[in-house]
């Protein structure tokens, strides 16, 4: 049976992305994150964070300080902690976007990492869900109302790409960081199927907003 949690990290997020949480999910707030789940309405099993972007919240729950020199973001401190605790299945909310890139690819950087470490990966925001293509691991994402679904190398090669029930198909394909050939691809049918055999990609879905 899957351990599921949720790592909630500071962008602001709308009250309409509490559809991802689950009842009986382990919910981890990162510093400003917890300004996140009362947003949600949700309760923190536990808070990290070493509070250089909020104040340390006065709160009953759980609550690890971190060192403000370190290696670990955040984020990735929190992810570590719920891999080591043996969560299987984690969602990241409040970690695109914002005003600061790095953070968003930073976030991205901790997705892989859990990927990578066999970990079913969601981040998602108002528009997008993002997901890790791994080998070995083949994906199977459900249409619903997504428009667009994109491919994107984020460790070296993708190769052995099949990308089956969308509109630009692939079989046994080679993705590489500096062309973007899998973005922008529309689903043909009820779900679309990916695959690679070596290298990790980022698939991301989005809704047609026009």
């Amino acid at each position: 049976m899957s351990k599921r949690a949720v790592i909630l990290s500071a962008v602001p997020v709308a009250a309409a992305l509490g559809h991802y949480v689950q009842p009986g999910d382990f919910i981890v707030a990162c510093d400003a994150g917890y300004r996140n789940a009362a947003r949600l309405g949700l309760q923190p099993d536990l808070i990290v964070g070493d509070f250089d972007s909020a104040p340390r919240p006065k709160t009953a729950q759980e609550t690890i300080v971190l060192p403000h020199v370190k290696d670990d973001t955040d984020t990735q401190y929190a992810a570590r902690w719920l891999l080591e605790q043996g969560y299987d299945e984690i969602t990241l909310l409040g970690a695109l976007g914002g005003a600061r890139l790095e953070h968003t690819l930073a976030n991205l950087a901790t997705g892989l990492y859990l990927a990578k470490n066999g970990v079913s990966v969601l981040l998602a925001d108002e528009r997008s869900e993002l997901r890790f293509l791994t080998p070995g691991r083949a994906l199977v994402l459900a249409h619903h109302d997504w428009k667009f679904l994109s491919l994107f190398p984020m460790e070296g090669t993708l190769t052995g790409v099949c990308l089956r029930g969308v509109y630009y198909p692939l079989e046994d394909a080679v993705l590489t960081a500096e062309y973007p050939l899998g973005v922008s691809n529309e689903f043909t049918a009820d779900t679309a199927f990916l695959q690679c055999s070596s290298g990790c990609g980022v698939v991301v879905l989005t809704r047609d907003d026009a």
